[in-house]
């Protein structure tokens, strides 16, 4: 009986071990500072076949020439690659209208980024990206590497497409 009531005790002592304190909440809150891009009055609605509208808690960002899903939070809650990788990790998709990974599947996709609330080293990118897809869809997916937290500004490139906007990225 009374070793039942050690591990109840126990195991509720870990469970609010793991809610984060009134500190960490409002650390992980995109402050006023970092003006992370947000979903449109308008929103971008790609052209068919793309489905009208993306995951659950996100935005379809870009133009029909390349365009790419955003969280409406306006944050990436990242976590390391690897237990040994200091850096944040995050896969990043990006789709253009009639692109077709079987006929480029090594695709000349540029992403690069920056801080833009203080200093940090610069996003690491996977490089040109790779030709994906699933049964209903076809895109180029990145990886990106952020060696802080904080205020990025990110711009991914293809042919003479650009796209800019910004997020807040915590652990």
């Amino acid at each position: 009986m009374l070793l039942t009531r050690l591990l109840t005790l126990l195991a509720v002592l870990s469970l609010s071990a793991l809610e984060p304190s009134q500190n960490q909440r409002r650390i992980t809150a995109v402050p006023n500072s970092c003006p992370v891009t947000r979903p449109e009055d308008q929103p971008f609605v790609p052209p068919l076949p793309y489905p009208a509208k993306p995951s659950v808690d996100q935005f379809w960002f870009g133009t029909d020439r390349l365009w790419t899903a955003l969280p409406t939070t306006g944050t990436w809650r990242l976590g390391h690659y690897t237990s040994d990788d200091p850096t944040f990790r995050q896969k990043l998709p990006f789709w253009r209208q009639r692109y077709d990974p079987h006929a480029e599947p090594r695709p000349n996709l540029t992403v690069s980024g920056r801080r833009i609330d203080s200093q940090a080293g610069p996003l690491q990118s996977d490089g040109k990206g790779v030709g994906s897809w699933t049964k209903r869809d076809q895109f180029i997916m990145t990886g990106i590497n952020f060696p802080t937290t904080g205020c990025w500004e990110i711009t991914g490139g293809y042919e003479n497409d650009e796209l800019t906007f910004v997020v807040w990225v915590t652990p």
